[in-house]
């Protein structure tokens, strides 16, 4: 049973990972030339205030580089919609806190205030000084699916864009025995507008259906990669189609002439 599908156009995208920040790097990656290096260094985010930047996570940077270098240099904040997608979000500084609760040590109150799935949001929303509609998402192994989902409602709602970033950091070591995937280190954006049709300019066309599947019956879903690489490397090798089976769904996305 098929239970609905949406379509978008992506005018400009991005991607930031150790060892990965350039489009030649990410297509290297795409093409399996290269790998993402988990000991590289943290992204600058040079257009973010010092003050604000030295708050924000690993995950935090590479979420807010890719948000910043998907846009066109802009005077003044639009009113742009942000959907900020993270399956971990800032579960380390989570973890670290209740570490600390249960050494009955001091908590910061900067790494409390910063602990929320929703940080990187407010961080880009008051460097910009910036009101517009700002959401965070996690949906376990599907959150690049439902993050989509909702970006697609927000521009069926009217919004000329929406800015999705997809972000994620390697969990802690306590969280090693859940791991469903080869957790990697990596964040990418784009920058969404509604499917204006073939022949129109808008950028590339994509559509993501989904239908429900029982996960017993199901083929083995591939694990090597968290999802939101699988759909990354889907994108930039231009490939038709990807099929994933995740939280009960299988997801289908394609791309348009």
């Amino acid at each position: 049973m098929r239970f609905g599908d949406v379509s978008f156009s992506v005018a400009s995208h991005t991607a930031w990972a150790p060892g990965l920040h350039t489009a030649a790097d990410w297509l290297g990656w795409a093409h399996g030339r290269a790998d993402i290096n988990a000991g590289a260094a943290d992204p600058k985010v040079a257009q973010m205030p010092p003050m604000l930047r030295r708050r924000a996570s690993a995950t935090g940077k590479m979420a807010l580089e890719t948000a910043y270098a998907c846009l066109p240099e802009q005077a003044v904040p639009s009113d742009l919609p942000v959907i900020f997608a993270s399956r971990h979000g800032e579960c380390a500084r989570s973890v670290e806190l209740l570490q600390e609760l249960a050494q009955h040590a001091p908590l910061s109150p900067t790494s409390f205030s910063l602990s929320v799935h929703n940080a990187n949001g407010g961080l880009w929303s008051i460097a910009r000084g910036d009101r517009s509609n700002n959401i965070a998402i996690a949906a376990g192994p599907s959150t690049v699916e439902h993050a989509l989902i909702e970006a697609c409602g927000l521009l069926a709602d009217g919004a000329p864009q929406v800015l999705l970033v997809m972000a994620d950091h390697s969990p802690p070591e306590v969280f090693a025995a859940y791991a469903d995937c080869a957790e990697q280190s990596f964040a990418w954006a784009w920058l969404l507008q509604a499917d204006a049709g073939a022949g129109t300019g808008a950028g590339e066309r994509f559509s993501l259906s989904w239908t429900a599947e029982d996960s017993e019956s199901a083929p083995a879903a591939d694990i090597a990669a968290p999802g939101g690489l699988d759909i990354l490397r889907f994108f930039l090798r231009r490939d038709a189609e990807l099929d994933r089976v995740a939280s009960g769904r299988r997801w289908c996305w394609s791309r348009h002439a």
